[in-house]
C-alpha cells in the first residue's frame, strides 16, 4: 500500500475503528441500513469480493452459500470485522488490502462490491480499474456510495464542506462515482438514486461473457 495520501487514509479509519458503529448508527437507522438490505438483496451467491469491509456491517446481508473475501486498508478495521464474522458465525476471507493495488489474479471473482468505499479511495478511478482487472468476463460490479448533490446549491455547500469532512473522516461528500465507473471501463447496467439525491445504487458489469469461453478454476494469489 504505497502512497502518502493512502497512508493518511488508512490512519484515519484506523483512528476511529472503536466508535466507528456508534458514531454510524444514526444514519444507519435513518436509511443506510434499509439502503444495505436492498443493495445486497439482488447480489448473487458466488465468488465474492467485498472491498472496504470496515467493521462488517455487511455481513449479516451476504447471500448464503457464497464465497466472500473482505478487504479493507485499515488494520483496525478489519480487527472489528473479524469479530463481527465469529460472532456472525460467517465464513469470511479478510485480506489487509489496498483497492488501488488488489492481490488478486484477474478475474477470480463472480461478483465485486462495495457500500460507502469509493468515497475514500485516494484514486478511485485507479481503484475501480483493478475490480473491473478482478472480475470475470460477464461479471456484476455493484456500488452503493453517497455523491455529489446534483442541485447546485446543494453541490457547492458539499465542496466547500468536502475539506473538512476528509479530514475528520476519510470520505469525500462530493464525488461523481457513476462518472469515474465509466472512466474504468465499467458497463453501468443501472443507477438507483436514494437518500434525497446523494446515495446512488450503481450496477455494472464487465463487458459481455463470451460465448467460446470456458469456465475454469477459480484461484486466489493473496499476497
Amino acid at each position: 500500500m504505497g502512497g502518502d495520501e493512502t497512508a493518511r487514509t488508512q490512519r484515519r479509519y484506523d483512528r476511529q475503528a472503536a466508535t466507528y458503529d456508534l458514531r454510524e448508527l444514526p444514519m444507519e437507522l435513518l436509511g443506510f441500513g434499509r439502503m444495505r438490505r436492498r443493495f445486497w438483496g439482488g447480489v448473487s451467491a458466488g465468488n465474492i469480493l467485498e472491498l472496504g469491509v470496515g467493521t462488517g456491517k455487511n455481513f449479516s446481508h451476504h447471500p448464503p452459500g457464497a464465497r466472500v473475501v473482505g478487504i479493507d486498508v485499515s488494520p483496525k478495521m478489519l480487527a472489528r470485522a473479524a469479530r463481527r464474522a465469529r460472532r456472525l458465525g460467517r465464513e469470511i476471507d479478510l485480506v489487509l488490502a489496498d483497492a488501488q493495488r488488489l492481490p488478486f489474479r484477474d478475474g477470480v471473482f463472480e461478483v465485486a462490491a462495495a457500500t460507502f468505499v469509493f468515497c475514500s479511495v485516494p484514486d478511485p478511478v485507479a481503484g475501480l480499474e483493478e475490480v473491473r482487472r478482478v472480475v470475470r468476463d460477464g461479471g456484476e460490479v455493484r456500488l452503493l456510495e453517497h455523491v455529489r448533490a446534483r442541485n447546485r446549491l446543494a453541490g457547492w455547500i458539499m465542496d466547500r464542506l468536502n475539506p473538512i469532512v476528509v479530514r475528520m473522516t476519510g470520505a469525500n461528500i462530493n464525488r461523481d462515482t457513476v462518472s469515474n465507473v465509466a472512466r474504468a471501463g465499467i458497463e453501468i447496467e443501472g443507477v438507483e438514486t436514494m437518500g434525497l439525491g446523494i446515495v446512488q445504487l450503481i450496477r455494472g458489469a464487465k463487458g459481455l461473457p463470451q460465448p467460446e469461453s470456458v469456465a475454469g478454476g477459480i484461484g486466489l494469489e493473496v499476497g
